[in-house]
């Protein structure tokens, strides 16, 4: 039986250095069908890519989110934000999380593949839940991006409260939503080549 491994405590995780996000200059925002297909061509040569979603959030009680309102894709090297407003870029977008050929990789995916199931009428193919990944490798809470960060690199990532609670459905996304959400993405592609997991 495998001994439990540590998780590490939010204020262990405060003390680390600051992970090294993606800036604007390696983030695409795309909300086009032909920009969607610009980010299908690039997204093709990498066979992993780290996956997450935001949804506008509810506020009122039984309130059914719409969402997902985009999707997040990225490579080691350059993450993808798609919106989903574009019937052309969403159609890309659900070809994408289809393909079984491409692994998509995050944390805490369980709702998001509910909501795009809903919302695209897709389910996501390849997806490999990093938590469970961690829960195989001894450790018994959750780890979500935070945790793992820590644990692989004894960094710390930055969340923004304010980006994570943001309308996320609005058609003009600001520069602080962009990096909030492609860095989750992003995160996650890093956590899956640090574990070094066979292919």
């Amino acid at each position: 039986m495998n001994a439990t491994r540590p998780t590490p405590s939010k204020d262990e995780i405060a003390l680390l250095p600051e992970f090294d996000r993606l800036g604007l200059d390696r983030i695409t925002l795309v909300e086009t069908a032909r920009q969607a297909a610009e980010a299908v061509a690039a997204l093709r040569d990498h066979p992993v890519w780290g996956f997450d979603t935001e949804s506008k959030p509810t506020f009122v009680k039984d309130q059914v989110s719409d969402g997902p309102h985009i999707v997040q894709l990225s490579t080691l090297q350059h993450a993808w934000v798609f919106q989903l407003t574009d019937p052309g870029c969403r159609e890309q977008v659900a070809e994408l999380l289809a393909h079984a050929g491409h692994t998509k990789a995050g944390f805490g995916l369980g709702d998001d593949t509910r909501r795009i199931v809903a919302k695209l009428a897709v389910a996501p193919a390849a997806v490999l839940e990093l938590n469970q990944v961690f829960r195989q490798r001894g450790y018994r809470k959750d780890m979500g991006v935070k945790g793992a960060v820590a644990v692989l690199f004894r960094q710390r990532f930055i969340k923004s409260k304010k980006a994570a609670t943001s309308n996320w459905a609005n058609p003009q996304l600001s520069p602080g939503q962009l990096v909030y959400a492609a860095n989750d993405a992003y995160a996650a592609a890093r956590v899956v080549e640090a574990l070094n997991l066979p292919a």
